[in-house]
């Protein structure tokens, strides 16, 4: 979560009042639940860019999968353990992990990678949101136009929601993640909600 900062004048002294909030402004994640689906806030989780550098693609795809303890994702794909990624593009991916236990996560890939990739620090640019429940396939459709009968578990995509760019992850049957930026997230998250109210 982003810590904005408010400043205090105590004696003469700049004190820093530093208070945690999530994308869409507040101190807890927000969860909704409708007809049977609950969409949840998903905060705290760590996120870096690796895109492998000319000439040395498969270098960096064995660093990423050191890294997961995975095989590196292929199109449409994710994967790994307690560091994921999926795939983004050619010979690029978004490593993501428990933001408590990986805070510098962009600095551990790097350190893996090294010279193979660039990382970068997307922690910050994305809100992500998960679905659960029996009725997210109804939901999904009208969100976006994926071929639900091919996205299983494993299967990663990038697609427009609500005219936003964004990236959705099978987890399971019954539960999906997905990123849009954080810049949009009151976009993406009335959107999700608003297809939860039609499929009642």
């Amino acid at each position: 979560m982003s810590r904005p900062i408010s400043l205090t004048l105590k004696e003469n002294v700049c004190v820093h009042d530093l208070v945690a909030i999530t994308a869409l402004g507040g101190t807890e994640p927000r969860v909704d639940s409708l007809g049977g689906v609950t969409c949840t806030e998903t905060p705290e989780v760590a996120l870096a860019s690796v895109a492998a550098r000319m000439g040395q693609e498969i270098n960096a795809t064995k660093a990423l999968a050191k890294l997961i303890d995975a095989p590196a994702p292929e199109v449409g794909r994710w994967a790994g353990t307690t560091v994921t990624a999926f795939w983004v593009g050619q010979d690029q991916w978004m490593a993501e992990a428990p933001f408590d236990s990986h805070e510098d996560l962009a600095a551990q890939v790097k350190a893996t990678v090294e010279d193979a990739a660039s990382v970068t620090e997307q922690t910050d640019a994305w809100a992500r949101f998960d679905l659960s429940g029996e009725g997210i396939k109804a939901v999904l459709e009208l969100l976006c136009q994926l071929d639900l009968r091919k996205f299983d578990e494993g299967s990663a995509a990038r697609c427009s929601i609500h005219h936003v760019g964004c990236f959705v992850l099978c987890r399971s049957p019954e539960m999906v993640s997905l990123y849009g930026p954080r810049s949009s997230a009151g976009s993406l998250h009335h959107a999700i909600v608003t297809a939860m109210r039609s499929v009642q």
